[in-house]
C-alpha cells in the first residue's frame, strides 16, 4: 500500500521567519530557500519577456502539472516577485530585479557548458 502524497502546503520562505538552513530567517538564506524550490527559477527566467497566461507559462515549463505552477505562483507572488495582471504572469519589479542578477550567471553557465561540448 503506498502512502497518501500531503496536501499541507509548505509556507512560502520570507525573511525572518524560519526557512531551510536559517532558524532566523535570514534574507540571504529565505531566498535560497524560495529559489531552491521546484519549478521557481523556470518560471522566473520564463516571465523574462512579455506576460504570460496560465496555459502559456506552463507549457514554457515544459508542461509542469497545474496544481505545482499554481503552488509556485502562489510563492513567488506571495514574495512580491510575480504578479498577475490583465495581460497574464509577469514579473514584479522586484522580480525583473531578480532576474538582472541571474543573467551574468546564465552567462556563465553557457561558457561553462561550452566547455563539455
Amino acid at each position: 500500500m503506498s502512502a497518501a502524497r500531503s496536501t499541507k502546503r509548505v509556507a512560502t520562505p520570507v525573511p525572518g521567519r524560519p526557512v531551510r538552513g536559517s532558524t532566523t530567517g535570514r534574507p540571504i538564506m529565505a531566498l535560497l530557500d524560495l529559489l531552491g524550490r521546484r519549478w521557481v527559477q523556470r518560471i522566473i527566467w520564463e516571465l523574462r519577456g512579455e506576460a504570460l497566461s496560465f496555459r502559456a507559462l506552463r507549457a514554457a515549463c515544459d508542461d509542469v502539472s497545474p496544481s505545482v505552477l499554481n503552488a509556485r505562483l502562489a510563492d513567488l507572488r506571495t514574495a512580491g516577485l510575480v504578479e498577475l495582471t490583465d495581460a497574464g504572469y509577469c514579473l514584479t519589479a522586484d522580480g525583473q530585479s531578480l532576474l538582472r542578477l541571474m543573467l551574468p550567471l546564465h552567462d556563465w553557465a553557457e561558457r561553462w557548458a561550452r566547455r563539455w561540448r
